[in-house]
């Protein structure tokens, strides 16, 4: 998919990599951004500085991704203003830093965020797309979705979800014009991620060790580059599909060197 005229949704919109998709599809000359995130004064902001500094329609809108009537009123509004949805970016994530004494609630809010606002999403913009016969999602999943997320069972969990939902959206409705990809970044200088530096999770310390910290930037650039090759994995750090085949073909060894990696990080925080 090439960007240029094309209507786009995304979602977790006012910052991080929500925001640098933003300014790179508009650069790209897409005709109009929904800029939607549960902090609507932020993401009217960024509207307002997309739309003067490169002159791309723009439009935001405070939405709760957990609450699919939000969701469905979100698309439906699009698709009444607009015409339709080229491409639906599901980029609204959190993660706890938790893992067994994670509580029911918090399982609750991750899996919600994470995965279910996908499911919604997809429930809201595929009607249209199928009608047309075309259209394109692009799912934020992490490489915690094909890895792991050490230290933090919630996140580990609910992105490899989302990378089987995408897989499933893929294998159900690509024959009928819908292409789907999943991106797959690890480290990257979000406020996410150096929130949970701040607050010590092992699992940002893993991530920040583990590879290049990417600035979203560089994440947006890469998006770019794989929804015109229509790619499913769209994976900023290539170093990521290195340590998938790894997990792949040698799991007992790649699960060893987790466990190493991990304990170490263990020590030296209790030091």
């Amino acid at each position: 998919m090439e960007l240029k005229d094309k209507v786009v949704v995304i979602t977790g919109a006012a910052g991080g990599i929500g925001a640098a998709l933003a300014r790179r599809f508009a650069a790209e000359g897409a005709a109009a951004l929904i800029l939607a995130d549960l902090d609507g004064d932020a993401a009217e902001a960024l509207a307002g500085e997309v739309g003067t500094e490169i002159g791309t329609e723009t439009r935001a809108v405070a939405v709760d991704v957990t609450d699919e009537n939000q969701v469905a009123e979100l698309v439906a509004e699009t698709e009444e203003r607009f015409g339709r949805v080229d491409l639906f970016c599901a980029n609204a994530g959190i993660l706890t830093g938790q893992g067994l004494e994670a509580s029911a609630e918090t399982w609750a809010r991750t899996w919600a965020v994470n995965v279910q606002s996908h499911i919604y999403s997809a429930r809201a913009v595929l009607p249209g797309m199928l009608e047309r016969g075309e259209g394109y999602l692009l799912h934020t999943c992490s490489a915690a979705g094909l890895l792991t997320a050490v230290g933090d069972a919630p996140y580990a969990v609910t992105k490899h979800a989302a990378v089987s939902f995408a897989e499933w959206l893929s294998i159900t409705y690509g024959a009928q014009g819908i292409k789907v990809s999943a991106l797959c970044p690890q480290g990257v200088d979000t406020p996410m991620m150096q929130d949970g530096l701040a607050a010590g999770h092992i699992g940002a310390k893993v991530t920040a060790a583990g590879g290049a910290v990417l600035p979203p930037e560089e994440v947006a650039a890469s998006v770019v580059e794989g929804l015109a090759a229509e790619r499913f994995l769209i994976l900023p750090h290539p170093e990521v599909q290195k340590y998938y085949l790894h997990r792949a073909s040698d799991t007992d060894r790649w699960l060893a060197g987790m466990r190493g990696l991990a304990a170490s990080l263990q020590a030296n925080a209790e030091a």
